[in-house]
């Protein structure tokens, strides 16, 4: 299994002053009204393992009001080891220890990485193309630091680019060298995600199978430089990217930004044979959304060698009978899970009996 989160402590951290949960190596439930701090202690676990927040806080905005400082420790433990995160906040910064020793955020999934699911998850077919990219490069950010480092290296290099279109005189061998760092930054980035993307369709594709009970699901990935791009070496992924940024150079200066590139590229989610996003039923997008993190969790156990945290944030509710009983069969495979929920009749008596449940907004 690898390590799992043993202890929790929260001091100044969101609403709470102090808060210890002790989770359980299975299942663990938050229950309590809308408010009471369940998704705060679930935002407290991404932090320290995926070393960001879904939500996107500022530091300040992590310090309980009237405090100081806010301060987030986890305690895992697992393959005869333990090791202490913690993540310090204050306003204007926050850094990340790993037993003591001060790392970088992107380096905090070394130790346990997460995947969270949210009620915002739901809609990841039907929403923008931004949404999809970030879903699976947050995914390549936790499986692989190098990817990190990477996707970052390519989105400075557009930002570079996009800044120099928008000069009202483009000096235009400077926009040749630009055009070659994001080429080869671009290419590096693409390879790195359609191997990802290859590994974690396949896995959607069966997971979907089994929650719809026999429907094809096929995922694909829409490139701006071209299609059936996977056999590509990234020099040839390159050089392609280059002729297609000397193509759109005259549309690319009159937009001022850069319009081809992984930066714009989609994933298609398509239902026996038809796109998911324009034909799919509320449910069915809703089933694509519980198999895409139900793979990313299989996957994210191949490439690390052990199983991530799993993070539900009342996700039962929007969940009909049918996926809420394919989402708990899936994690009583030997997953450590979180979920939080305002009513605990939406699991079964037999998963409560197992799980640690822990109540929120009791006086």
């Amino acid at each position: 299994m690898g390590l799992y989160v043993t202890e929790l402590r929260l001091a100044d951290f969101r609403s709470f002053e102090r808060l210890v949960v002790l989770p359980s190596a299975g299942v663990t439930v938050f229950v309590g009204p809308n408010a009471a701090g369940k998704t705060n202690t679930v935002e407290a676990l991404q932090l320290l393992t995926a070393g960001q927040s879904f939500r996107r806080p500022t530091p300040s905005q992590l310090v309980r009001e009237g405090a100081e400082s806010a301060r987030i420790d986890a305690r895992l433990e697992g393959d005869g080891r333990v090791v202490d995160v913690r993540c310090d906040a204050a306003p204007g910064k926050r850094s990340f220890t790993r037993n003591g020793k001060r790392i970088q955020a992107s380096e905090m999934p070394e130790s346990l990485m997460s995947v969270l699911f949210t009620p915002d998850d739901l809609a990841i077919v039907k929403r923008g193309a931004s949404v999809r990219r970030d879903e699976l490069d947050g995914f390549g950010r936790q499986a692989n630091r190098g990817y990190a480092n990477v996707l970052t290296a390519y989105q400075r290099s557009v930002e570079q680019r996009n800044r120099l279109l928008k000069d009202e005189l483009v000096d235009m061998s400077l926009l040749a060298a630009w055009d070659a760092s994001v080429a080869l930054g671009g290419a590096t980035l693409l390879a790195a995600r359609l191997r990802l993307f290859s590994r974690l369709a396949e896995k959607v594709a069966a997971v979907y199978a089994t929650v719809s009970g026999g429907e094809r699901l096929a995922c694909s990935y829409a490139c701006t430089l071209g299609q059936d791009l996977e056999d590509l070496s990234r020099d040839e992924l390159r050089g392609l990217f280059l002729e297609r940024l000397e193509a759109v150079r005259e549309d690319d200066l009159r937009r001022g930004q850069t319009t081809v590139g992984p930066h714009r590229d989609d994933v298609v989610f398509s239902i026996e044979g038809r796109d998911a996003r324009a034909y799919g039923s509320q449910g069915q997008q809703r089933s694509v959304a519980l198999a895409l993190k139900m793979a990313e969790v299989e996957l994210a156990g191949e490439i690390l060698g052990s199983t991530p945290l799993l993070l539900l944030d009342d996700v039962m509710s929007e969940l009909d009978g049918t996926r809420r009983e394919a989402a708990m069969g899936f994690v009583s495979g030997g997953i450590q899970t979180v979920i939080t929920t305002t009513n605990l009749g939406y699991f079964s008596p037999t998963l409560l009996d197992s799980a640690e449940v822990v109540s929120f907004g009791d006086k």
